[in-house]
């Protein structure tokens, strides 16, 4: 595979290349440039001069070529998933789980941007605008640079993508160095249904390099990036030197409350979902378990149990539930994390073995909320650390201890203690009776603190891939 630039796939200008494999089995899948600051300077030449057709296109047009490309996906929806759970490492029916949330969120981009229309404001709302009428209208930003991580990389170009083509923006994927190809795919797939030269271009590589180069381009006018809070602030550094508008969708520790008075059950299977779903590899993932001392023992024995009902296997099993992490590195990263956390005093109750890429879901005990992962250390894999608590208000006081502010939940039967807890954990979204990973493409998706800046999703992003313009009618009516 190699980059997109304009409508041509090119190598790198360095000629270097980077293995893709695929983590379950180390099979080398295929190659993609190593790209530097010269291959991106070339895209954005390309997306630039890609814009200035695209953008002319009506927003029917667009909607129509965006509708075409989500008829392909699911055309080839298969080959995709198969392809997606390959460069991944995540279960079948997760690939095509994912691979079939394109047809939820093109069409919702789609129809929002049909009606997203403009405001209004008549003569006379003020003093001395008796005869003048106001009128917004919604203008493209130019260039969106597209950045994507590895965890999800289908369901957030859904996110950021579609809504860049429909406001009439030409875009610049980013995909992770880790698994592209899906997204490549894709790519070829917008060519096929009609979208612009030059509106859709792909540069592959390990991230660094190519991603500063994106966010210090004059000619970028907008970088969209999901990752690590560190990508982000350096990302926000980057492009504040040119005023390049950012949006971030950052790390999270997220709470996961359960009361003595909520359903233990619910709890244990919004565990599975809210934290082992993925191999834990979840921005949104509840990953710090405050379980009320009175229902501990009951959580954790119901827990296991239902773990060890848990399908193991390789992801290309379509029997298999549980996969591997992204890397052999990353399951290392898990394994550092919680080690260090037992050396802190938490107890082990089951799991904590590595084998390759491949890590076990695990339980960690007593852990305290003056422990590094009671706070800011995120543990991107299926961990379960779980801190006592004695009443609501100190489960509230360790959840809003964390730097990090993505998601939270709280699981009780006391709609009213429910609803008091979710107002004060300080976060971006707050779920009653569920775990915190939870994601829709219409709500508004962001996080708090060090969790990111502006929000995703069919209610607002076509606002953040857009800038308002005021056209005044002076004395129009005079």
């Amino acid at each position: 595979m190699e980059n997109l630039i304009g409508r041509s796939w090119i190598p790198s200008k360095s000629g270097r290349t980077i293995n893709i494999v695929n983590p379950a089995t180390n099979e080398i899948i295929d190659t993609v440039p190593d790209s530097n600051t010269e291959d991106v300077n070339e895209a954005v030449n390309a997306a630039r001069k890609g814009f200035q057709e695209w953008s002319k296109k009506s927003i029917y047009e667009r909607g129509e070529i965006l509708l075409k490309f989500n008829e392909l996906v699911k055309e080839n929806k298969n080959r995709l998933a198969k392809l997606l759970s390959d460069e991944t490492g995540k279960p079948l029916k997760e690939a095509l789980g994912e691979i079939g949330n394109v047809d939820i969120g093109v069409r919702a981009f789609v129809e929002r941007a049909k009606h997203e229309y403009n405001y209004s404001i008549p003569a006379g709302q003020e003093l001395g605008q008796e005869n003048t009428m106001q009128i917004t209208v919604q203008a493209p930003l130019g260039v969106v640079a597209a950045i994507i991580p590895f965890n999800f990389p289908s369901d957030l170009f859904c996110q950021k993508v579609p809504s860049a083509l429909m406001m009439g923006n030409a875009v610049i994927l980013k995909p992770s160095g880790h698994n592209p190809l899906t997204l490549c795919e894709y790519a070829k797939l917008l060519i096929e249904a009609g979208v612009s030269a030059g509106a859709i271009n792909v540069i592959n590589g390990p991230g660094a390099e190519a991603a500063q180069a994106l966010a210090s381009n004059p000619g970028v006018n907008l970088v969209s990036l999901t990752g690590s809070t560190i990508a982000g602030m350096e990302t926000m550094a980057i492009c504040s030197k040119n005023l390049t508008h950012t949006m971030l969708e950052l790390g999270g520790n997220d709470a996961f409350i359960l009361d003595k008075d909520g359903d233990v059950d619910l709890a244990v299977e919004e565990t599975i979902w809210g934290r082992l779903y993925n191999t834990g590899q979840v921005c949104c993932a509840s990953k710090r378990f405050l379980i009320q001392e009175e229902v501990k023992d009951e959580f954790i024995n119901k827990l296991l149990t239902r773990i060890g009902k848990i399908k193991f296997g390789l992801p290309s099993d379509p029997n298999t539930e549980f996969g591997c992490l992204i890397s052999e590195d990353a399951a290392k990263n898990v394994e550092e994390q919680v080690n260090a956390t037992i050396s802190s005093g938490a107890k082990l109750v089951c799991g904590g073995k590595r084998k390759g890429a491949f890590y076990a879901p695990t339980i960690l005990d007593n852990v305290t909320k003056d422990m590094d992962v009671a706070k800011d250390m995120e543990i991107f894999g299926p961990v379960i650390s779980i801190i006592p608590f004695k009443d609501i208000n100190e489960a509230v006081e360790i959840a809003n201890q964390s730097s990090f502010g993505l998601c939270g939940s709280i699981i009780s039967r006391d709609i009213n203690k429910a609803m008091k807890v979710a107002n004060e954990l300080e976060c971006g979204g707050a779920i009653i009776n569920g775990a915190s990973f939870y994601r829709s493409f219409e709500m508004p998706f962001g996080g708090w603190k060090h969790s990111g800046i502006g929000n995703e999703g069919v209610l607002s992003t076509l606002k953040e891939m857009s800038r308002t313009k005021t056209i005044i009618l002076k004395n129009i009516l005079k």
